[in-house]
């Protein structure tokens, strides 16, 4: 299966305060992805930390991380069941997970069925290292699906190439970017680098982010974006690479219908062959040298 209709979450924080709330909410939200005729559906990074609105400590950053971490087995159980009934690929955004005495940012990939399997994210921010200790999980991965390999790059991922460029060598053709950002600034560091890591290894990435104030809230208390796939800007694709993008700002759903197999197509007759040519990059930086400046 080649064709994907992919559905990606502009997620309107609120504060919900219970989680009979936020699965109400969640599940008004899927049957939007769904009616959308979307196989797979993307919410953003930290989505389910809305939640932390019915704890006491809402407004303080270790507070709140602390209240989600103790339902996170409660939350996982509502993606999976909401996958379940919805019939659904469901990439729920990340919640913060204790591991031990650490706690990852950790993205879970549900299938219809229920199996699931979970990709951390490598690069912390400074927010996640200095207000919540936040500690780098595994390696990236790749997962199987219907429409062949895909990675998932939570947020800061994708602002490294070395990340993605793994996860694309190991097969992946599409790169999924949940992601939270409460500046523009935030946000266009995601989307540039999303946009780049596209053209990079010429395969797509799709971009899902938080949307909305939520002034109660400490960790969610803004949020700017808009969603966005790209793909590589090359022949078979829009000049500027841009599958679609949503509306700034707005709580939505960004639908695409994706052709997996355009990727294998350009990586082999593109105009250029980025993917191909990153194969002879060297392995480490070369070495750099003061040019010296001399008359003529």
């Amino acid at each position: 299966m080649n064709t994907l209709r992919l559905g990606l979450s502009q997620y309107e924080v609120t504060a919900p305060t219970s989680l009979d709330l936020f699965t109400a909410k969640l599940d008004r939200l899927l049957v939007e992805g769904v009616a959308g005729g979307a196989s797979l559906l993307v919410i953003p990074e930290y989505a389910c930390m809305e939640v932390a609105a019915g704890f006491a400590g809402a407004g303080d950053p270790p507070s709140e991380l602390h209240a989600v971490c103790s339902v996170t087995d409660r939350l996982l159980d509502i993606f999976v069941s909401a996958a379940r009934r919805h019939r659904i690929w469901l990439q729920p955004g990340s919640m913060p997970w204790r591991d031990r005495d650490r706690v990852r940012n950790r993205a879970p990939l549900i299938a219809p069925d229920g199996t699931l399997a979970f990709q951390d994210k490598s690069a912390m921010t400074r927010f996640e290292t200095e207000s919540w200790g936040v500690a780098s999980g595994a390696p990236p991965s790749v997962f199987a699906t219907p429409w062949g390999l895909i990675g998932i790059a939570v947020c800061y991922d994708v602002e490294f190439p070395p990340l993605v460029r793994a996860q694309t060598l190991a097969g992946a053709r599409l790169i999924l970017v949940p992601s939270c950002t409460d500046t523009w600034h935030g946000f266009n560091r995601v989307c540039v680098s999303a946009r780049a890591r596209a053209i990079e290894n010429q395969c797509f990435v799709a971009v899902a982010p938080t949307v909305g104030d939520a002034p109660s809230l400490a960790t969610l208390d803004a949020n700017h974006g808009y969603a966005a796939v790209f793909g590589p800007a090359d022949r078979g694709f829009p000049d500027d690479g841009v599958i679609g993008q949503g509306e700034a700002d707005r709580a939505m759903w960004l639908f695409a219908d994706l052709d997996l197999a355009s990727i294998e197509a350009v990586r082999k007759n593109g105009a250029v062959r980025n993917f191909q040519d990153w194969r002879n990059w060297p392995a480490e930086s070369p070495v750099v040298r003061l040019g010296a400046m001399e008359n003529t």
